[in-house]
C-alpha cells in the first residue's frame, strides 16, 4: 500500500503543534523562518532539534552561523508567524508588516519581543533527511514568559479554548 504526500500531510496535520520562528543573524540582518518541526531531544545535555527544508534561505544561514534562536510564539503573534512563513529574499519589513521587533543576545542572536519562550542554541550536528535537514543543537540560554501559545492544527492557527476561525 502506497501513501501519497497529500495523505501524509493530512495525517501530520492532525498532530497539533506550537509555532516557532527560528532566527539567525546573517551579516547583521535578522533572518528567520516559521517552523513547527521543533522538539526537545534531551535534558542532559540540553538538546533540541529543528527540521528545515533544503530550499529555505535560513537553511544555509544555520549551517554558516552555527548559532540560532528558537522563539515560541504567543497566541497574539500570528502575523509574525505568517510573515516568516513567506518566501522572501530579506526580512527587512518585519516590524512594519508584522510587528516583529528583536533584541540581541551577547552572541548576537536575534530574540523576538513578546515571544512566549526563547531558546538560544548552538549547532552540534546536521543530518540530511529527505528534502529537509535535521539540525541538532545545544540550548545555551532560555527565557520563559507568561501567556498562552499560538497553535497550529489541520492547516489552521488555533488558540487554547478558542474555536477555529
Amino acid at each position: 500500500m502506497s501513501v501519497s504526500q497529500a495523505e501524509f500531510r493530512e495525517a501530520m496535520g492532525s498532530f497539533a503543534t506550537g509555532v516557532t520562528v527560528i532566527t539567525v543573524d546573517h551579516a547583521g540582518e535578522v533572518h528567520g523562518m516559521t517552523a513547527n518541526a521543533f522538539t526537545s531531544v534531551s535534558l542532559d545535555p540540553l538538546l533540541v532539534l529543528v527540521c528545515v527544508d533544503h530550499r529555505a534561505r535560513t537553511h544555509g544561514h544555520l549551517h554558516a552561523k552555527k548559532r540560532f534562536g528558537v522563539n515560541v510564539l504567543a497566541d497574539n503573534q500570528r502575523a509574525i508567524s505568517e510573515y516568516y512563513a513567506r518566501t522572501a529574499p530579506t526580512h527587512q519589513q518585519a516590524e512594519q508588516e508584522a510587528g516583529a521587533r528583536f533584541d540581541r543576545t551577547i552572541h548576537g542572536t536575534p530574540v523576538l519581543h513578546g515571544a512566549l519562550a526563547y531558546l538560544e542554541c548552538r549547532l552540534r550536528s546536521a543530518q540530511d533527511a529527505g528534502d529537509h535537514t535535521i539540525f541538532l543543537a545545544e540550548v545555551e540560554e532560555v527565557v520563559v514568559r507568561k501567556g498562552d501559545p499560538l497553535l497550529y492544527f489541520r492547516g489552521k492557527y488555533r488558540q487554547i479554548g478558542v474555536p477555529p476561525q
